[in-house]
């Protein structure tokens, strides 16, 4: 796909999630989306998946490079610092995936409409709480009853 028609996509996605703002679910008494402040919402996920996807590129890097080097002649002391560096770098590219995956998720729901439906419940997650935590995809009582496991 060139470069033109990734932006015309990219565009015409956005005008799809631009048309159905108003048709989002909203607790009572909150007012109804925006086409501005869903994208917004949609402009800061896709700000943070960048930066997800660099994260995991970076992580993946040192991880490599930490291979390269075998160690050989390296005391207890220093095995033990390298294998807590890559077990470091190993659990941040993990946690950059999981975000970046919720991320992905949050942006395919505004693309088919259910963005802001609790997947518990199916009550309205409240665009206040999904303006805070875009990647919510539970309303506060079903989350608080899930920590509460």
């Amino acid at each position: 796909m060139t470069g033109a028609e990734q932006g015309k996509a990219a565009t015409g996605t956005a005008e799809r999630a631009q048309a159905a703002a108003g048709q989002l679910p909203v607790r009572v008494g909150e007012e109804r989306w925006s086409d501005v402040e869903l994208t917004e919402v949609r402009s800061r996920l896709e700000t943070e998946l960048a930066g997800f996807t660099a994260e995991i590129a970076a992580a993946e890097s040192q991880i490599a490079e930490g291979d390269a080097n075998d160690g050989a002649g390296d005391d207890q002391a220093d095995a033990g610092a390298k294998t807590y560096e890559r077990e470091h770098e190993m659990a941040l590219a993990h946690n950059a995936r999981d975000l970046r995956a919720q991320n992905e998720r949050a942006i395919a729901r505004m693309d088919a409409g259910t963005y802001g439906t609790c997947e518990s419940c199916s009550l309205p997650i409240g665009k206040a709480r999904l303006q805070a935590f875009p990647r919510a995809t539970l309303c506060v009582t079903c989350k608080q009853r899930e920590e509460r496991r």
